[in-house]
């Protein structure tokens, strides 16, 4: 927790990464095994954590839960290693943590998805276009994890990436036009845009288009590389405030430098302070009903 107007609220990094330890051992080995990781984990500056890590970084940041990502992997059996991996972190600490399934665009997606409602995952997700070979021109290869989504009533976490500004590794092409064509595919599908949806909310003050938008939401990873902090408030006149999920995407950045402005933001009441810091994002991924 951390004090906003002399009262104590909860945190919630809803997009945060983490990697087994043997993956982060055989770092070298893995860079070979996989063209976006090598991408993106290719020089030793670029920041691997294991769940040890990160609880670590909670307790020193004042963020109270989390929410596991992995990576896009495209092979289906570094999925399931990932999955195991995550699924058991959260077993241990059921109290902090929760997970989101990785899913590869492969023919069993559909029960791979399936099975990882099954084991726990509040959701799948990051799903990467670029890294998986999801095309967001034409998104009917995703209808079977889409069903599956919609039959739990779970939600997906895509990478979105802005149309302009500068290239950085892993920003890709899942620009807001074809993020709004994933959600206009699947009206019944519940989406979380992460990186403020590559500035997909800003389209919402079109009232056709916010009518498409209304089963997506907005997460703030990666906010201390790409944004001022004016964006917190931007997405909410344009899209509304429950729209909004605080999340960090450590370890790529990391929490305490993102929470430390939360302090000073200027929230308009600690209800508000809040709903963007934690009630959002346990809503939309449903935490409330685990407790």
């Amino acid at each position: 927790m951390i004090e906003i107007n002399g009262r104590m609220i909860p945190v919630l990094d809803a997009h945060v990464h983490v990697f087994p330890v043997e993956l982060i051992v055989e770092r070298e080995a893995w860079l070979l095994r996989d063209h976006w990781f090598a991408d993106l984990y290719g020089t030793p500056n670029s920041k691997l954590a294991t769940t040890d890590d990160l609880l670590d970084s909670m307790d020193r940041s004042g963020v109270d839960q989390a929410i596991l990502c992995g990576f896009p992997w495209s092979d289906i059996e570094h999925c399931r290693l990932h999955n195991a991996y995550m699924a058991s972190s959260v077993a241990k600490h059921p109290d902090r943590l929760a997970w989101l399934g990785i899913v590869p665009m492969v023919e069993s997606a559909g029960w791979i998805a399936r099975d990882c409602f099954e084991r726990g995952a509040i959701g799948l997700g990051e799903f990467n276009a670029d890294a998986q070979g999801l095309d967001l021109d034409d998104c009917r290869s995703f209808a079977p994890i889409a069903e599956v989504c919609i039959e739990f009533d779970r939600p997906i976490m895509i990478h979105a990436s802005e149309p302009v500004g500068h290239l950085y590794p892993g920003k890709g092409g899942a620009t807001p036009d074809r993020i709004l064509n994933l959600a206009r595919t699947f009206p019944d599908l519940r989406i979380v845009a992460a990186h403020w949806g590559g500035g997909l909310p800003i389209y919402e003050l079109m009232p056709t288009v916010r009518d498409q938008l209304a089963n997506v939401v907005y997460d703030s990873a990666a906010t201390t590389y790409l944004y001022e902090d004016a964006i917190f408030d931007v997405v909410e006149l344009a899209g509304g405030r429950d729209k909004v999920l605080f999340a960090s995407d450590y370890p790529v950045l990391g929490q305490q430098r993102l929470v430390a402005r939360m302090r000073h933001h200027g929230w308009s009441t600690t209800a508000h302070a809040s709903a963007v810091l934690s009630g959002n994002a346990a809503r939309f991924y449903g935490l409330e009903r685990r407790q």
